[in-house]
């Protein structure tokens, strides 16, 4: 029979896959009875691992979603910074690389400010255009539409009716949570629409995000997992649940 500490760990990596589990189901994934599932879970709670619900468990509450533009800035920037480097590598001489509003999308818009490239990015992200227009190199091209002044970017019909005059090489899309089941999720309503648009205009769509936001299910659908090429993330996701999404059909790299 498993020890506490590898249940634990399987039930973690269950909810790396979807937003919720349930007892029932992991109890005949474990092979163990409800009750000592039921025991599992509230120890997990406890140590602030898991947040119980009827019936399951569910991660906690991320932080994240909510707080403002500078506060998400600065959690997990180093890994942030590693996707992005990831990211970069995508860029060929002669691009048209497009990118959403967002974070890691900022992140990323220093290491390409960085690259002796000449190639164009078109981007509704107006703290990566503060960084991006100290390269000569780069061509910029920025979006107009309503202003989002929390998130740094522009929305709205003249926004996507911008976009829609390109057909990008490849986009990054900054996206809010990933799950197993529900496929992309997000918040920021106002980016939903900027986010399928790129997603159907683009010759490569790779998402950038890091692994906090694996197994999450933010407030509205945005992308199935089939509409992605490639979800860049951290060196933090196990093996194993790259697996599961490989067989999904989507790529963690």
């Amino acid at each position: 029979m498993m020890l506490y500490n590898e249940r634990a760990e399987l039930i973690l990596q269950q909810l790396q896959l979807q937003s919720t589990v349930k007892v029932t189901e992991l109890s005949q994934l474990l092979q163990v009875s409800v009750d000592t599932i039921r025991r599992d879970l509230k120890a997990m709670e406890q140590e602030g691992l898991i947040k119980c619900v009827r019936g399951g468990a569910c991660l906690p509450e991320s932080v994240i979603s909510f707080s403002n533009f500078t506060g998400r800035e600065i959690i997990n920037s180093e890994w942030k910074r590693e996707i992005a480097r990831k990211a970069s590598g995508y860029i060929r001489e002669g691009d048209v690389v497009a990118l959403n509003s967002g974070t890691t999308n900022t992140v990323l818009a220093q290491e390409l400010a960085a690259l002796n490239k000449n190639f164009t990015v078109v981007t509704n992200n107006y703290a990566a255009i503060d960084l991006l227009m100290h390269n000569p190199s780069i061509r910029l091209i920025s979006i107009g539409g309503e202003v989002d002044a929390l998130e740094r970017s522009t929305f709205g019909t003249v926004c996507e009716q911008e976009f829609k005059e390109y057909y990008p090489d490849v986009v990054f899309l900054s996206i809010n949570a990933v799950d197993y089941k529900e496929g992309f999720t997000d918040f920021r309503f106002g980016e939903i629409g900027v986010i399928q648009l790129l997603a159907q205009t683009s010759k490569k769509v790779i998402a950038v995000m890091d692994s906090s936001k694996l197994g999450k299910c933010s407030k509205r659908k945005v992308l199935s997992l089939d509409q992605v090429d490639v979800l860049l993330m951290d060196d933090h996701v196990p093996a194993e649940i790259k697996e599961k999404y490989r067989k999904k059909g989507l790529e963690i790299l």
